[in-house]
């Protein structure tokens, strides 16, 4: 068990940098969102902070978590009362510093939950999509063409979560579009950069008839199952950077 550790401000500044988090317009804030301790040997990483992950981070003696979905998002209530009273009250009393990155994370090349997700699926030649801006949308092909029970399969498994498929086009699939989590209404640019499908984690009513109407095929494989990846890889860089204690928590959600 490593020893080392890093002050909470080296981390931050090493974290700001390495995700380039002043390139990115966002919804919600990037970086440190609740301040802990200022040394940080210990780092638990989940895709959101709820309270069963910071309860884990608090038995586990974590310094600091790092998330993908974080607090203190546009348009939601800014008053500190009822549950996002109750996690912050518990990183406080105990000292966690919370780090949360949202784009950001989609977005990076290495251990962006889209470069993750390509990884994960076996998409060879990833690369992004350049109409679109933060570098969200991204591209590849797969080493074989195949089917689209047999792809629907092959992300389920892979994911440990049923996906779901829509289209009732009968080709082969051999190149594909993704986003992560909530990027359904990205078909629209799948479709015109001329791939057979796209994936992305949350689905819309007016997905299905996108995909229906523009023959292209779909796949649904969920915003927490699609977003696991990124942030876990991410711990592992600093835990391994910086000789740190990393823990990967993940909470069951079935969305």
């Amino acid at each position: 068990m490593t020893n080392n550790e890093i002050d909470r401000h080296s981390l931050s500044s090493y974290l700001n940098e390495f995700l380039n988090v002043a390139k990115f317009k966002d919804y919600a804030p990037n970086g440190l969102q609740v301040q802990g301790k200022d040394s940080v040997r210990t780092i638990v990483t989940g895709v959101t902070a709820c309270q069963p992950l910071i309860e884990q981070a608090i038995a586990l003696n974590a310094d600091a978590i790092l998330v993908h979905h974080g607090f203190f998002w546009k348009n939601e209530p800014e008053v500190l009362t009822g549950m996002k009273y109750k996690r912050i009250k518990a990183l406080m009393d105990n000292d966690i510093s919370l780090f949360g990155y949202h784009l950001p994370l989609d977005a990076h090349h290495g251990v962006g939950n889209n470069a993750q997700l390509a990884q994960q699926l076996g998409i060879l030649n990833p690369a992004v999509y350049e109409d679109v801006p933060q570098d969200l949308l991204w591209h590849g092909h797969l080493m074989q063409p195949m089917s689209a029970n047999d792809f629907n399969t092959h992300i389920s498994r892979v994911l440990q979560r049923e996906a779901l498929h829509i289209g009732d086009c009968t080709k082969p699939i051999h190149t594909v579009a993704w986003c992560t989590g909530g990027a359904q209404d990205y078909i629209d640019h799948a479709v015109a950069m001329g791939v057979d499908a796209f994936i992305s984690g949350e689905v819309s009513e007016r997905t299905y008839h996108s995909a229906m109407e523009q023959n292209i095929h779909y796949f649904a494989a969920g915003h927490h199952a699609t977003e696991r990846y990124g942030i876990q890889a991410l711990g592992e860089h600093i835990a391994e950077k910086f000789g740190l204690i990393h823990h990967f928590v993940d909470v069951v959600n079935p969305v």
